[in-house]
């Protein structure tokens, strides 16, 4: 593999670079529906699977055209090669499992309990640290695959460390979430609704990914198949910008009442983001990780799925509620972030043993 960071100029999507300024976009649009057209909106929201379910039909449908895709680039047979380079491996399951979610409840404490209580106030303090504890427990999957490649990460390796956290999320996500916001907050977590939504938003497009998966490389090929995924990314992009636009459309009271509130959740996040990123790159470099390894795993430890955050923190507490803006302002500032994470590692690469083309 070639490790030359000037071999090949370094590209990703328009969509990619930008998601900040869509969001932002897609948050102004919101907000101009929800203000303008408060009852169309609210039938909208209305549309639930079943009364009290909190699950979104409109919402759940564009999350799945969003998810679906994602999981068609997860390779579980990637995990048969487990034991190269274990050590890449363990850091980043012990900082994904660990430490990520456990850190991002004592910031959420610190600053919406005690720093920032005095502008939140209880109610939305609870919703707001909810809202980050569900973000932090939801490991990053596509997009790290982004990330990898601007870092010159060693892709299969990349490859193994998502699958195998794809599939420790199906058992670890719902207790971690529900242990974290019940012992901080004074919110209840229905647990029942909580499984709900890793079934509807993990373990069908995940089930549906991989079968798919197989059946598609074996019947057209490898290569028609990363054609078939490619061509599927405009429609999860669409999906992802809609779902943003109806919740902010969801949102637009709250939001326009506190637009504070925005760069308040960001704090904790962005603290939170370089923390588990230098906190990961420190422990590769300690146990002398290969850089290709160290890259991807410093950003898989930082970065978030937030796709299946936002799904959850809607089925737990709704569209409208503080919980769902919260997991928004992890979309609004990932993009950012993980780019000058990229710059920092990139940087850094002499700080790691060279390597040798395999």
């Amino acid at each position: 593999m070639d490790l030359n960071p000037a071999a090949t100029p370094k590209r990703i999507t328009l969509f990619e670079r930008y998601l900040t300024l869509w969001v932002a976009l897609c948050m102004g649009t919101g907000i101009l529906l929800g203000k303008t057209f408060p009852d169309a909106v609210g039938v909208i929201r209305s549309l639930e699977f079943g009364e009290g379910s909190q699950i979104n039909i409109p919402i759940a449908v564009l999350i799945w055209l969003m998810i679906y895709p994602m999981m068609l680039k997860v390779d579980f047979g990637s995990i048969a090669h487990i034991g190269r380079r274990p050590k890449g491996l363990m850091v980043t399951l012990f900082v994904n499992w660990l430490v990520k979610p456990f850190s991002m409840a004592f910031l959420g404490w610190l600053f919406f309990k005690h720093l920032f209580f005095p502008w939140i106030g209880p109610g939305l303090a609870d919703q707001y640290l909810a809202g980050v504890i569900i973000l932090a427990a939801a490991p990053c999957t596509a997009m790290v695959f982004v990330w990898s490649y601007l870092t010159d990460g060693d892709p299969a390796y990349t490859l193994v460390q998502v699958s195998v956290n794809d599939l420790i999320m199906l058992v670890l996500f719902a207790p971690i979430v529900t242990f974290l916001v019940s012992g901080t907050s004074s919110l209840t977590v229905p647990f029942i609704v909580l499984l709900y939504a890793v079934f509807f938003f993990i373990v069908i497009p995940l089930g549906a990914g991989v079968i798919s998966r197989i059946a598609l490389i074996r019947w057209k090929g490898t290569a028609w198949f990363e054609r078939f995924t490619a061509t599927l990314h405009p429609i999860a992009v669409s999906a992802l910008l809609a779902t943003l636009v109806c919740i902010f459309a969801f949102q637009a009271d709250n939001i326009t009442g506190r637009f504070l509130h925005i760069v308040l959740i960001a704090i904790p996040i962005l603290i939170q983001v370089y923390f588990n990123s230098s906190l990961t790159y420190g422990l590769m470099k300690w146990l002398n990780v290969p850089h290709s390894v160290a890259a991807p795993g410093a950003l898989i430890g930082a970065s978030n799925f937030f796709e299946l955050a936002v799904a959850t923190a809607i089925a737990l507490y709704g569209p409208g509620s503080g919980a769902a803006l919260a997991t928004v302002v992890g979309v609004l500032v990932e993009v950012p972030v993980m780019l000058s994470v990229c710059s920092v590692c990139n940087r850094t690469r002499h700080w790691f043993p060279a390597e040798t083309s395999t």
